[in-house]
């Protein structure tokens, strides 16, 4: 059975240095920080407000053997774990990680066809899949960036039920809205041919987005692009945190103007580095997200 509402519901952040980690997205995003550790495995929790939003770990060893990086890691809450896993070895994706039981539900790390990675999550301990997405330190965009965006539609629509949200007009002809349920998830569009990898972007929402800009660099974090304005005040920017995962924040300037941000345009150049591998493409302005239909 498609997964006809299936979310993204949980995020974790897979690291070299989980103090440090801890301590950055704590100054640049605005999270507390909870200690979720079992005697066999440690791990902890970002919140707002004492909710917990993500996870928090040490990149695998095994992992780190065979080349991963750190990086934030996505779970779509499933209601069939085994169900969903089946389905998407027939539509060709890749399975990591088999289902397991872990601390926060069942779970499986898998892949696309096209390589870009993810989580599926079956009766997830932590967070609220019915939730409306997005708020102060949660993720409000999701941003697929993929060698082909209508056959990873495709496959996503047939593994889950997302279904096409909205058209917009944008320069880019491939950027396709997807909607989970009722909900406006995010965006997928086709990456330049040069940039190695497809993957998955996730956007943090912040009160301030030039407060938390300031201290993520005081904190030793790189903005890869932007500000740059997408509609209604909201500004975005590309980020890399000191340990190389790549992620985004947006929100509201208190000091806004094209004059003070040369890299502010409506079209937007990004440079992600994965490890030693680096991506550019292009990025344009996206309507806000909500519920599809709007």
């Amino acid at each position: 059975m498609i997964e006809q509402s299936a979310v993204f519901a949980w995020y974790e952040l897979l690291t070299t240095d989980v103090s440090a980690a801890q301590s950055f997205y704590g100054k640049v995003v605005g999270w507390d920080v909870q200690d979720a550790s079992t005697p066999k495995f440690a791990y902890r929790l970002f919140g707002v407000g004492g909710a917990p939003v993500a996870g928090l770990m040490e990149l695998p060893p095994e992992g780190r053997k065979k080349g991963a990086t750190p990086r934030w890691m996505g779970y779509v809450a499933v209601d069939d774990l085994d169900g969903a896993v089946d389905r998407l070895r027939r539509l060709g994706g890749t399975v990591y990680v088999p289902p397991m039981h872990s601390n926060v539900g069942r779970l499986a790390v898998i892949a696309d066809p096209q390589t870009a990675s993810l989580a599926l999550i079956e009766g997830l301990k932590y967070g609220d899949p019915s939730a409306e997405p997005g708020g102060p330190g949660r993720v409000g965009w999701h941003e697929l960036y993929a060698a082909d965006a209508k056959a990873a539609f495709e496959f996503y629509r047939s593994l889950l039920g997302w279904q096409k949200a909205d058209p917009i007009t944008t320069p880019i002809d491939s950027y396709q809205l997807f909607a989970a349920g009722e909900w406006t998830m995010g965006g997928m569009f086709n990456k330049i041919a040069g940039a190695p990898v497809p993957f998955w972007l996730y956007y943090f929402e912040v009160g301030d987005l030039d407060l938390a800009m300031k201290r993520l660099r005081t904190e030793g974090g790189q903005i890869t692009r932007g500000p740059i304005e997408l509609w209604a005040d909201i500004w975005i920017v590309h980020c890399i945190d000191p340990q190389g995962a790549v992620f985004a924040l947006q929100g509201k300037r208190t000091k806004t103007g094209q004059a003070d941000d040369p890299q502010s345009a409506p079209e937007l150049g990004w440079s992600a580095k994965w490890g030693d591998i680096s991506t550019r493409g292009r990025l344009l302005g996206i309507k806000p997200k909500g519920r599809s239909g709007r």
